[in-house]
């Protein structure tokens, strides 16, 4: 079904993209008419927010967003589901994903994903667009060689996707053009936007005036967001039931060894713990069972084998999101994942809870600090806070910010659309500059 829109020529509609570790939106606009962000998945409990999860049941099917779920659900997780890619655009290393017997390119799976939001939303329109306005974080990376790898990549994907004409725009900096709209005179604004992947912060003089490039003093960001906070509880709570404290002696050796932190890192990565099937993982978690020194030790790696043979990893991470914001909201929460012959159940109150976040936590308010100094002002020089993206409604981040800032100039409403809103705000000046 079209979108009703008042756009008068097509050719000078632009389409603003939020892409997201997480979730993605999109919106259209041109010098005159901006629409609401576009519905992109009728399936999901918001229309417009579109997850950005790929299921590829065979090499030659694919499925997007909530649909993408369904499908890996009642296909009792038969082929290969593909999250939160877009954190690995800034690596070197990290080449694609093997697709049944091919490998398919970073650029090209993030290609697919935002072929798809660009169809649906020129469905939507009733025409096609070619132009693109696209946040990023700040900063893909601190290393300036490899953020600009990674820009280049998602560069690459937009014009996979069909796009011919690309701008980007820091994800903090669409917030602030967001939180313009409702101001009356000038601010001195600490973006705070925390989503899956990456925080990102700017602090910007923003009001009803004109905008100009120096009115930005400080961007800063890190790769640390809500997949890390959610890989931090996975350590501390989930992963000792899979064998993270596992101690084992290899034959005819003397030495007492321990799980390696690079599978350690793998089984707490929402993106990475499906490569754990891979051949040589399991046989070496197979050996570390047989050469185990306690029998609980063998139960828990034989709960890893039903997780990671069964594709259980997506729906295991799924229950941490849900006992987060379960937590978020009441003092106590119960973890409960049912999968037979990989049970756990347990009981967690909020301040143990807080505890196993803190190092995640702590890293992003470090990097908000970092970047309020950069921008030579104090702290109360800071009018507002303005806070979105859903980890930054985690307690243990607003109880940070309070302890810097007074409640009062802290802000925090439309956590999923207010990057898109604020893309769709500047590509609408931009066409009307130009």
């Amino acid at each position: 079904m079209e979108q009703k829109h008042a756009f008068k020529n097509p050719q000078d509609v632009c389409l603003a993209i939020d892409y997201g570790t997480s979730n993605s939106l999109l919106a259209a606009t041109d010098r005159e008419f901006t629409t609401t962000p576009l519905v992109l998945d009728p399936e999901a409990a918001d229309p417009t927010v579109f997850r950005s999860i790929l299921y590829f049941p065979h090499g030659n099917l694919c499925f997007y967003g909530q649909k993408a779920i369904n499908e890996y659900t009642d296909r009792q997780a038969e082929g290969r589901l593909v999250r939160s890619v877009k954190k690995y655009l800034p690596s070197e290393s990290f080449l694609g994903s093997w697709i049944d017997n091919r490998m398919v390119k970073l650029e090209d799976l993030i290609g697919y994903f935002l072929l798809e939001m660009r169809k649906r939303a020129c469905s939507s329109l009733g025409f096609e667009v070619e132009r693109a306005l696209m946040g990023r974080p700040a900063k893909f990376s601190d290393d300036p060689v490899k953020d600009k790898l990674a820009e280049h990549r998602l560069e690459k994907a937009a014009r996979f996707a069909g796009f011919k004409e690309i701008t980007f725009l820091p994800e903090p900096l669409a917030a602030a053009f967001e939180l313009r709209k409702r101001l009356t005179e000038s601010k001195t604004v600490l973006v705070v936007d925390l989503g899956g992947g990456t925080s990102d912060f700017t602090v910007i003089r923003i009001g009803p005036q004109p905008f100009k490039q120096d009115d930005v003093l400080a961007i800063g960001g890190i790769s640390i967001a809500g997949d890390a906070v959610d890989g931090d509880f996975m350590r501390s709570s989930i992963a000792p039931y899979l064998g993270s404290k596992v101690r084992y002696r290899v034959p005819m050796g003397s030495n007492i060894m321990e799980m390696p932190k690079s599978l350690l890192d793998h089984i707490c990565s929402p993106a990475d713990i499906a490569q754990l099937q891979k051949s040589d993982y399991m046989n070496f978690f197979r050996s570390v069972r047989d050469w185990s020194l306690r029998d609980q030790d063998k139960e828990a790696l034989e709960r890893l084998f039903t997780i990671v043979e069964d594709q259980q990893g997506f729906r295991l991470f799924e229950e941490i999101d849900r006992l987060k914001r379960a937590v978020a909201a009441q003092d106590q929460a119960r973890f409960q994942f049912d999968y037979p012959g990989a049970e756990i159940e347990f009981e967690i109150a909020r301040p143990d809870f807080d505890a196993q976040i803190s190092t995640a936590s702590e890293k992003i308010l470090n990097v908000m600090d970092d970047t309020i100094q950069a921008s030579g002002l104090s702290r109360d020089a800071i009018d507002l806070v303005y806070c979105t993206g859903g980890t930054s409604k985690l307690r243990m981040i607003q109880a940070g910010l309070r302890r810097r800032f007074p409640q009062e100039k802290i802000l925090g409403n439309n956590y999923f659309h207010s990057v898109i809103e604020g893309l769709a705000s500047r590509a609408r000046e931009l066409a009307a500059e130009a």
